[in-house]
């Protein structure tokens, strides 16, 4: 008698929180969301976030608001987001080094994708080599002449060692057969953009997206982007395929919930970030800023993800990284 009552108390209990949970989804949003940006603001994945935030709301309902909790390479305020109620309330964005290098290199405690639900990618953008007006170089075939000349004297700026700049760079020396003075920045682009323009550094890594500021003031340049394919945004940067290399590396912008989120609000989710996406504002605006938006929902971006892992981790093997 007493199992028999326990079992229907299991099953009424159950069926409460099936019911609870559809409440709940049902009326999502039932307030505003909270959209971590793991990146100081600034920066290129900041400026996107905000960009499409600011549209998706419109046919959500509700305000999305950026919170930008850096440290940790991403790891700081995803740790926060994944630990956050599980309702659809808090999301985050997620970048290479969330998906690549803090796996890789397990430097996080606790860190870990599996607590995550992956939403949406949103864009998809080739990495590019960006020189400063100081620097007097006016392509790649220069920059490269400097390198061979003089062995560790052009200084280069990457993402911290493990990340998609920092990976391209040494397979660009071993390509091209020059040692560079590689020099590591912590956090956003935005800090190799401020040593580009003090002369503090002669070339950088990253989108041209994230260099579009000062590209576009007259201060840097773009000599080269990592792809096979020519951007037609930025029409006078070769791809290095032209050049006769095949090295292709690049940034991308993923949008993820906590794990255990239902799915009625990770639906939602997907839908008003799909219609921002496809508005005409949004994509003339990633244009103007030389971004390649590359929309892949959620249910093929976690394959998408271990895919990408899969490949990449091949490449740090090979360089012993």
């Amino acid at each position: 008698m007493f199992i028999k009552s326990l079992k229907t108390g299991i099953i009424i209990a159950a069926a409460h929180c099936v019911f609870a949970a559809s409440a709940i989804a049902a009326d999502f949003p039932a307030r505003d969301i909270r959209l971590i940006v793991p990146w100081p603001a600034g920066g290129g994945a900041d400026g996107i976030s905000r960009k499409i935030g600011q549209i998706a709301e419109k046919s959500l309902g509700k305000s999305i608001y950026v919170e930008n909790i850096g440290g940790a390479v991403t790891a700081t305020g995803l740790m926060q987001m994944s630990k956050a109620r599980p309702d659809g309330h808090t999301i985050g964005v997620l970048t290479y080094d969330s998906v690549i290098t803090l796996p890789r290199g397990k430097m996080v405690p606790g860190y870990s994708l599996e607590k995550m639900t992956p939403i949406a990618r949103i864009t998809k953008e080739a990495d590019a080599i960006v020189v400063s007006k100081k620097s007097g170089f006016k392509s790649f075939q220069e920059l490269i002449a400097a390198a061979k000349a003089k062995p560790n004297s052009v200084r280069v700026g990457v993402a911290p060692k493990g990340s998609g700049p920092f990976l391209a760079v040494r397979r660009l020396e071993k390509m091209t057969g020059v040692t560079f003075n590689v020099i590591s920045y912590a956090g956003s682009s935005s800090a190799e953009a401020e040593a580009l323009l003090s002369g503090e550094l002669d070339a950088a890594i990253s989108s041209l997206g994230d260099f579009s500021g000062i590209i576009s003031s007259g201060d840097a340049m773009g000599v080269v982007e990592l792809s096979s394919e020519q951007n037609p945004s930025f029409p006078n940067v070769p791809p290095i395929s032209k050049l006769g290399y095949e090295l292709e590396t690049g940034s991308f912008i993923l949008l993820a919930a906590p794990k255990g989120t239902p799915k009625e609000a990770i639906v939602k989710l997907e839908a008003s970030f799909k219609q921002a996406y496809d508005s005409k504002e949004f994509q003339t605006w990633l244009g103007t800023i030389g971004v390649t938006p590359s929309w892949l929902g959620s249910a093929g971006v976690q394959q998408w993800i271990d895919q990408l892992q899969k490949t990449t981790f091949k490449v740090m093997d090979d360089l012993s990284l």
